[in-house]
């Protein structure tokens, strides 16, 4: 029983550091053909000082290695198809690809070589789509009427002695076409192929009427883009006797009546409300009370006087009152007799 129990332990030490720092990459990604692709590799702290690679395939048995770290000539990378760079500090490492072919699509495999029986290599998966065609870098672009704005469209390397155009969509008529890295230029456009798989296009001096969608095309193939135009912020203008009257110190002009500016006077209308109803049912207490009194002092009043009488009816008796004795049989009655 207790070999099991220190078998499962083992097993367990030596599979959750894997499950908690596994290595994490980019995710799946397109690029288009002739192209570089740059991918980061992120691993645990306790994976520094091992040997990283990169590989084409989907399992690890079947993994053709096309960059490692403790390569010699890693230093010389830069002018390799594949290069790896690995940088511990930010525990991560680095892939690049350049000028990629559609046949270089498929699966790739980032991963840290633990080289232990008892250990897998940690590793991560992205599958890499090398397309030939056309993209752009932006779908939308936006400026306000007056200004300039600019699309950038990526084509692949097939396109490079292809022409390029740039067209209102749905009219034909308005296209504008140019050889490879050829310019084209006017009061209102600008449209420029660098002859490195980009079409750069600008638009100057934009107008209202300019907004829509557009076409940028290569070869065969177009790509539609939005371009957005906004009117101009108006600023406020600046007049001499504003100026004065801010400088006298004199508040500025009162704001518009909003909506929320009615609700905030609607809610300072509620409370004096409130406070008036309140006040108004204090005033109600006290004066109950105060009517509440001047009837008690009323009966008491009452009361005396019933009393006066009674020594009325005494005053013509025999009896001499001087020696009288007067005897309350109750407080709370107003019945007296004299002796």
């Amino acid at each position: 029983m207790v070999r099991t129990f220190l078998l499962l332990l083992f097993g367990l030490s030596t599979w959750i550091p894997g499950l908690l720092c596994e290595v994490i990459t980019d995710g799946d990604r397109e690029v288009l053909e002739g192209k570089s692709l740059t991918i980061s590799c992120h691993y645990g702290p306790q994976y520094a000082s091992y040997v990283k690679y990169w590989c084409q395939g989907k399992t690890r048995d079947f993994c053709s290695t096309l960059a490692r770290t403790d390569d010699p000539v890693v230093a010389n990378s830069s002018q390799r198809k594949v290069s790896i760079r690995d940088d511990p500090v930010q525990q991560l490492f680095v892939i690049t690809m350049r000028d990629l072919k559609e046949s270089d699509s498929g699966w790739y495999m980032c991963g840290v070589e633990i080289g232990s029986v008892w250990h897998a290599d940690a590793s991560a998966f992205s599958y890499i789509k090398v397309i030939h065609g056309l993209s752009v870098v932006k779908k939308q672009v936006s400026g306000h009427q007056g200004s300039s704005v600019q699309v950038e469209c990526l084509y692949s390397q097939r396109f490079r002695e292809s022409q390029k155009r740039w067209c209102r969509c749905g009219n034909w008529s308005s296209c504008r076409v140019i050889d490879p890295r050829e310019r084209y230029q006017d009061d209102s456009l600008t449209i420029v192929d660098n002859g490195n798989e980009t079409l750069t296009v600008t638009l100057k001096n934009i107008q209202m009427n300019a907004a829509g969608w557009y076409w940028c095309g290569a070869g065969n193939q177009l790509k539609s883009v939005e371009v957005a135009v906004s009117r101009p912020p108006v600023a406020a203008p600046i007049t001499s006797e504003n100026t004065a009257s801010r400088s006298e110190g004199n508040p500025p002009p009162s704001k518009p009546v909003t909506k929320e500016l009615c609700s905030s006077r609607f809610l300072s209308v509620e409370s004096v409300m409130l406070c008036v109803s309140v006040l108004l049912l204090i005033g109600l207490a006290i004066f109950a009370t105060k009517m509440w009194k001047l009837h008690k002092n009323d009966v008491l009043l009452r009361n005396n006087k019933g009393v006066s009488s009674g020594l009325a009816e005494y005053s013509d008796d025999a009896c001499n009152l001087h020696n009288a004795t007067v005897l309350f049989l109750n407080t709370d009655s107003p019945k007296a007799q004299l002796c």
